[in-house]
């Protein structure tokens, strides 16, 4: 082979390189399974993904879709990040768009026993169920009056109150503000609580099932309509329930139906 030759077969072999370098088969998708008490904001949390994307990427109706135990979810690939543009510091006497618009100003902070975030719970081996059926009237957060600890379930007056999961009555009495309450304690530290009960059906000590009717729905204490207050608690420290709960959340227009303390 004459050099010239020589030298045209290596040339296509070096812009060939890139080619085959390029042609590997993509590695199969990632798959969940998914088990009992599983959400799509836990799951988008697990896997550093968003929930529209787990919507996307398994073609399901919107973020409120069920989900059902044994069914396979792809995960998707988590977002990536922008670039860190490398850009030169302004003049010394030079205002930049940011520092010529004032920072907005910081919203109100939780008291210290509310936790906004989604509950960091990986080791946490505990499905919760919805305590009535109902629409939630009120969210956990930020209202008019103060800090909401909990979510409001709206319900008929006497409508059956169940346990969210399996454990063993704390507390089973009035209280000014709750009315009738009933406070489970279940593993891992976590209590559950029931307020504005027309009656509570279970003493201190009892132990419930998962399921079990605790108590009949009511408006007692400090309460402006027949509905459940529902709570989520663990070591003190207030979680939202629509992050734990089943989807969907079934909210209703938000008005606030009762007056649970911030703190206790």
């Amino acid at each position: 082979m004459s050099r010239a030759c020589r030298a045209a077969a290596l040339g296509l072999a070096v812009l060939a390189a890139p080619a085959l370098a390029g042609s590997d088969v993509a590695p199969p998708p990632r798959v969940h399974e998914v088990a009992r008490g599983d959400t799509l904001v836990g799951l988008a949390k697990r896997y550093g993904a968003t929930v529209g994307a787990f919507v996307s990427a398994n073609q399901l109706r919107g973020p409120d879709a069920p989900l059902t135990p044994g069914q396979r979810l792809v995960i998707p690939a988590p977002p990536t990040r922008p670039p860190v543009s490398k850009t030169r510091a302004p003049a010394k006497g030079l205002a930049t768009p940011a520092m010529a618009r004032p920072a907005p100003p910081a919203g109100p902070r939780p008291p210290a026993s509310f936790v906004l975030a989604v509950p960091d719970f990986d080791e946490v081996r505990l499905a919760f169920a919805w305590p009535a059926e109902g629409p939630v009237t009120s969210t956990f957060g930020r209202r008019r009056s103060g800090w909401h600890r909990g979510i409001d379930i709206k319900a008929e007056r006497g409508t059956p109150v169940w346990a969210a999961a399996a454990g063993v009555v704390l507390v089973s009495r009035v209280e000014p503000r709750y009315g009738r309450v009933i406070k489970l304690a279940h593993d891992y530290d976590i209590v559950t609580v029931y307020a504005h009960n027309e009656q509570n059906l279970v003493r201190a000590g009892d132990r419930v099932a998962a399921g079990e009717t605790i108590a009949t729905v009511g408006k007692t204490g400090r309460a402006t309509a027949d509905h459940v207050h529902f709570e989520i608690r663990r070591n003190g420290r207030a979680y939202n329930p629509l992050y734990l709960l089943p989807l969907p959340p079934r909210i209703a227009h938000v008005e606030e139906t009762d007056e649970s303390p911030a703190d206790e």
